[in-house]
């Protein structure tokens, strides 16, 4: 087995030589400490400080507000009617800010609110000399948010290779030239170039449309009454019956599945001509005295041989 490495030492004065010697390098270099507050420090142009609002450019639309995630912003506003600028025009609707507050004690300046607003009321300052001795004064309203615009450094210069902003160019369109001698548009010309439709001849009369046959009234639905609980039972008696019984069928007669269709068409509806036509039934009560008069008729009167 190796035996340990135990360090040297050397004593103390190669340590403080070594200590000298740094000192004595940075003796004659130039400090650069920042005494401040004496000397501000100089930040970068886009370091987040405070955020600045511009009051003319806010129209309360709640945006910055609903998207804080610390839910720091507080807005005021109520609705002004503007009257009419012209004789016959309509009034317009806007709003106006009462209040709008920031929390510094909650933001945790992420910058979503800058990023959010539609109308670039809200910039990023430099500033950040607003330390407060109580937290609660920290909630700074829309004055002292005014008060920090003039901190706001200006935007940088685009890029010499970007595209031109749509707003710059569409400022530096050129304005259409007026149509000299009311010259018609080339919509219009194009129209006065197509041939024209002959023309009717006098006396001709125009066809009459055929009309439409009317449609045939449809049959009225009869409601049926509601069943009572009596047969209602004996329905259900019925259909609890029917169903352990098949079709019946007599000994001699094939199997449903041998059976021979069915005719169909006006042939179905037809009687051979072979065939007798069933009579109709008799009622029972023509039925009883008939039978009552058979037997009557059958039986033997006394005194005669059968």
């Amino acid at each position: 087995m190796s035996e340990p490495h135990t360090p040297r030492s050397g004593g103390a004065l190669p340590g403080l030589l070594k200590g000298l010697a740094t000192t004595a390098r940075t003796l004659a270099r130039p400090t650069h400490t920042t005494e401040y507050p004496d000397a501000p420090p100089h930040l970068p142009p886009r370091s987040r400080g405070v955020i600045a609002l511009l009051e003319e450019n806010c129209t309360s639309c709640m945006l910055c507000a609903r998207e804080c995630p610390d839910w720091c912003i507080y807005i005021d506003s109520h609705k002004e009617t503007i009257p009419a600028t012209t004789p016959g025009g309509r009034e317009r609707q806007r709003n106006v800010l009462d209040r709008f507050a920031i929390d510094f004690s909650l933001c945790m300046y992420c910058g979503i609110c800058i990023e959010v607003c539609p109308f670039d009321a809200l910039h990023w300052s430099p500033e950040f000399e607003y330390s407060e001795l109580d937290i609660r004064d920290l909630l700074h309203e829309k004055d002292r948010l005014g008060q920090w615009m003039p901190t706001v450094p200006p935007p940088p210069a685009l890029d010499e290779h970007s595209a031109e902003p749509a707003e710059v160019a569409a400022a530096n369109k050129p304005a259409r030239p007026a149509r000299a001698g009311g010259a018609p548009t080339p919509a219009r010309a194009a129209r006065a170039e197509r041939p024209e439709r002959p023309a009717r001849p006098e006396g001709a009369v125009r066809p009459e449309r055929p009309e439409r046959p009317e449609r045939a009234a449809r049959p009225e639905r009869t409601v049926r009454a509601p069943r009572s609980d009596a047969e209602a039972a004996a329905a259900a008696q019925q259909a609890a019956a029917g169903e352990g019984v098949g079709p019946q069928t007599t000994p001699h007669s094939p199997p449903p599945s041998e059976r021979p269709a069915a005719p169909q068409g006006p042939a179905a509806t037809e009687p051979p001509a072979d065939s007798v036509p069933a009579e109709p039934p008799t009622p029972p009560s023509e039925a009883s005295e008939s039978g009552t008069a058979e037997t009557k008729s059958t039986e033997t009167p006394p005194g005669e041989e059968p």
